[in-house]
């Protein structure tokens, strides 16, 4: 015997699977809202996060404000390098005095110790860009891939093909006057356009594999002939490794502040970006921590 009460749940339960099935008939399926993605604040007075894959835009703070660039304008020195053709990056290039000259001169710029006299290989000299951020071994790449009949003339035919492959790839708020990041007055760049270099230079197999590198050992070739181990170079980018942090390049000084162009690729979600003007290196660590966790919460 059915009482009324037992009778109301079955006729309930008979309507729910009912309901269900008529949801299910017509495709209808409710789910709850997705949790909204908290945007970070971030200390950099600009930031910008892309998805790697598709290029769109996560997260953008005065991402087309011209800002100066410090050393990540050594993204594209290394850039302009690897697009040469018929690149070999086993030549090698002899240091000369004018390149230390350069750094003392520049009140001691961050170098990778190069010594006058010795033999180093274009791709030794990717690594001495890249990790310790030499100006010096900016300096030699600029001299060897410009042309012209003086140092002078070829390193400003180098800068002029920066400036050319800032245009190819459409970044439209960019200017360098230097091939470090040393400003004469008029080296910027934007956030934006700074992810856009990073996203095409990180489609060459030699650039990534330099940039994740925390460290790089060096065997030049001395005047004698004899083969010298330099100093290991260190990576500046400390967030190597965090949340499949992959690169790409720190930048700092007096005026331009913090900076870093940024790559991460994790449980197959890929973000890219940059800040530039962050008020501090820790505050730089935290701001780029900030934007690739929103990068990777708003791909998922």
């Amino acid at each position: 015997m059915i009482t009324a009460t037992k009778g109301f749940r079955v006729r309930r339960a008979a309507a729910v699977a009912v309901t269900a099935g008529a949801m299910l008939s017509t495709g209808v399926l409710f789910a709850a809202p997705a949790q909204a993605v908290t945007v970070p604040t971030i200390t950099a007075k600009s930031g910008f996060v892309m998805n790697s894959a598709t290029g769109t835009a996560l997260y953008t703070k005065s991402a087309d404000t011209r800002r100066l660039t410090a050393s990540t304008t050594k993204i594209m020195t290394a850039k302009v390098v690897l697009s040469q053709a018929n690149l070999n990056l086993d030549a090698k290039v002899t240091i000369q005095k004018a390149y230390s000259d350069y750094i003392i001169a520049n009140n001691y710029a961050s170098n990778a110790k190069l010594i006058v006299g010795d033999r180093v290989t274009v791709r030794q000299l990717l690594y001495g860009l890249m990790l310790p951020s030499g100006c010096d071994a900016a300096y030699a790449l600029a001299d060897k891939f410009g042309t012209g009949t003086t140092r002078a003339a070829r390193v400003k035919s180098f800068i002029g093909k920066m400036n050319t492959m800032a245009k190819s790839l459409g970044m439209k708020n960019t200017h360098f006057d230097s091939f470090d990041g040393i400003s004469r007055g008029s080296n910027y760049s934007s956030v934006r356009d700074l992810t856009l270099l990073g996203r095409s230079a990180m489609k060459s197999a030699t650039f990534r594999g330099v940039v994740k590198a925390k460290s790089y050992t060096a065997r030049t070739i001395t005047k004698t002939g004899a083969t010298r181990t330099m100093g290991a170079w260190t990576n500046t980018n400390t967030l190597l490794g965090w949340n499949g942090t992959l690169g790409i390049k720190t930048g700092s000084g007096t005026e331009a502040k913090y900076c870093l162009v940024f790559a991460a690729t994790l449980n197959g979600e890929s973000v890219m970006g940059a800040v530039l003007t962050s008020s501090s290196a820790a505050n730089r660590t935290a701001d780029v921590q900030k934007l690739i966790k929103f990068g990777y919460a708003k791909i998922s």
